[in-house]
């Protein structure tokens, strides 16, 4: 059973916890971390949704629910790690912005790592595939609606902070 924090629309924790898995009560807010590996060669790492996940068989970086008690921080290190075994510090993860989506708080981070395919563990169950892609890629994989609308939505705003910490 997992259990995250409640935090109001201001990003304050309200003291009490939420059921995963359990609908939202009004005016209560979770919380939700993602990142974006970069190869820092024009480059991001994705990772696919496996069949039995919501968005099944479509891409998107790593990240996920902040549990009860989890800095953001420790959250995306925790994430990141159980999703392709890549393992960073927290202090190594550069906040891009943070954003509110409905009732969903985000912290947006990227993470400079040129880890070879062979070396990402996929966590069975959450996700089945892995590749590195250039933006334009990423942007074709978007058109063709093979990343899921939010992950689109968060790719164009944040693509101009990813390319600002790439060689091309």
């Amino acid at each position: 059973m997992e259990y995250n924090d409640i935090y109001d629309i201001h990003r304050r924790p309200t003291g009490r916890v939420h059921k995963r898995g359990t609908p939202w009560a009004q005016g209560d807010f979770g919380f939700v971390v993602c990142v974006w590996v970069y190869d820092g060669e024009g480059r991001v790492l994705l990772t696919r949704r496996a069949p039995q996940k919501s968005f099944p068989g479509t891409w998107e970086n790593s990240g996920g629910a902040v549990k009860a008690g989890e800095t953001s921080r420790q959250a995306i290190a925790r994430e990141l790690l159980e999703e392709t075994g890549i393992e960073a510090a927290e202090e190594e993860f550069q906040l891009l912005e943070t954003s509110r989506e409905g009732n969903i708080h985000y912290d947006h981070y990227c993470l400079r790592r040129d880890t070879p395919l062979s070396q990402i563990v996929l966590l069975p169950g959450e996700t089945d595939g892995v590749q590195w892609a250039t933006f334009q890629q990423v942007h074709e994989m978007i058109e063709k609606k093979k990343i899921c609308r939010i992950i689109a939505r968060q790719f164009r705003r944040q693509e101009p902070m990813l390319r600002a910490r790439t060689k091309k």
